[in-house]
């Protein structure tokens, strides 16, 4: 049911409810909130047993398209690939996924190797800095900006 508030959020509420409510009436407040959630979820529990005594087998016809609906909500592309397509057997295309990975380099793991700068003899002139060739420049995708 909370499934979306962390413990963060929990703090704070009980924060908020310490200032708001006071330390004398806080218990008071969290056992009536939490009384009201099980008469609620009670509630909630005994509606749908009713209505499912009165339907009888139409409550299950009623059920099959929530299911299915549910089913599609939980379905990516790729799930829809391999149930589909390969039958639920997905070694073929963490197979591919690894391969185009490892291929395109995502993970940034091997950068292209620079040649050591070379040390000049102490009196040798040193040359000028030669102009950066913009056209061999590496390109890792972090250097993309996006916005």
């Amino acid at each position: 049911m909370f499934s979306s508030i962390g413990w963060g959020e929990i703090v704070v509420l009980l924060a908020a409810g310490l200032i708001i409510l006071g330390p004398e009436r806080l218990p008071g407040a969290v056992s009536w909130t939490f009384q009201s959630i099980r008469k609620v979820r009670d509630y909630a529990t005994g509606a749908s047993g009713q209505l499912r005594d009165e339907m009888g087998t139409d409550f299950d016809q009623f059920r099959e398209p929530i299911q299915q609906i549910n089913e599609l909500r939980q379905m990516s592309p790729r799930s829809v690939v391999t149930k589909h397509l390969l039958g639920g057997d997905s070694s073929s295309v963490d197979d591919l996924g690894r391969t185009v990975r490892d291929t395109l380099d995502i993970q940034g793991t091997s950068k292209p190797s620079r040649p050591a700068p070379a040390v000049a003899e102490p009196s040798a002139p040193t040359p000028p800095p030669a102009k950066p060739n913009l056209s061999k420049r590496f390109h890792d995708y972090t250097d993309w900006d996006a916005t």
